[in-house]
């Protein structure tokens, strides 16, 4: 069977849950094609391929994981209009001790990962002269102010950061290459009231935004061509204070 060939799509690693599948339905809603990664099956999954998108399984806190992923990609995408990097793996510093070669993990999924898929997809996003193409790092706000429970995870946040400012200056002028840092962006269920109350307290506006602003910075990116090489907290305030 021919492989079903995508142009112009947009690929979106992590998009099976929270803020993932949510830009994930915001680019179906849009009428862009979309190819997304995803780790653990879902229910999210198996409905986002209902409403056309192509979903690729792919573990990419390894390295033979990120290399399925990037054949996957090419074997279905003639082209692509943007690459947004949301696979992320949380772990604090108390399950590394445990669990040591989890850091690698972490790293694969933060830096290797998005430094080898954007080598390998470099020839899809410049396959459209045409108009600028876009890759944007999805990182964490607490990278300008470091997490004494999260060192190991914040360090390869920051890594992905910098790897951005240097694939900006490789990448121009035809691939605009960004970066949006989070903060408290939505809650988990199991939150308890006094957690979400410190949290809240950790930035200016003091109020837990939901899904929608990070994807609002995802079209400003997408839409403006005049930004590059840039980070964009997205923080309410958070690394002011």
């Amino acid at each position: 069977m021919t492989p079903r060939m995508l142009h112009k799509a947009i690929l979106l690693t992590g998009g099976g849950q929270r803020l993932g599948l949510y830009h994930a339905e915001r680019i179906l809603d849009h009428g862009w094609p979309l190819i997304v990664t995803y780790r653990t099956p879902r229910a999210s999954i198996e409905h986002l391929v209902s409403r056309g998108a192509l979903a690729i399984k792919a573990d990419l806190s390894s390295v033979d994981g990120i290399a399925s992923c990037i054949q996957a990609v090419q074997m279905h995408a003639a082209s692509l209009r943007a690459i947004i990097h949301n696979a992320s793996l949380w772990l604090d510093d108390a399950h590394i001790a445990q669990h040591p070669t989890d850091f690698a993990a972490m790293l694969h999924v933060h830096v290797h990962a998005p430094y080898t898929i954007n080598l390998a997809c470099e020839p899809l996003l410049r396959s459209d002269s045409s108009q600028l193409n876009d890759i944007i790092h999805i990182s964490d706000t607490g990278v300008r102010c470091g997490d004494a429970h999260h060192a190991a995870y914040m360090a390869s946040k920051a890594a992905l950061e910098n790897l951005s400012l240097s694939f900006a200056a490789r990448f121009a002028p035809h691939i605009k290459v960004n970066t949006i840092a989070p903060g408290l962006i939505l809650f988990n269920e199991s939150d308890d009231a006094d957690y979400r109350q410190q949290r809240l307290q950790q930035s200016l506006l003091g109020f837990e935004p939901g899904a929608h602003v990070v994807w609002q910075t995802i079209e400003c990116l997408l839409n403006n061509p005049y930004i590059t090489g840039a980070t964009l907290p997205v923080d309410g305030g958070r690394h002011l204070k």
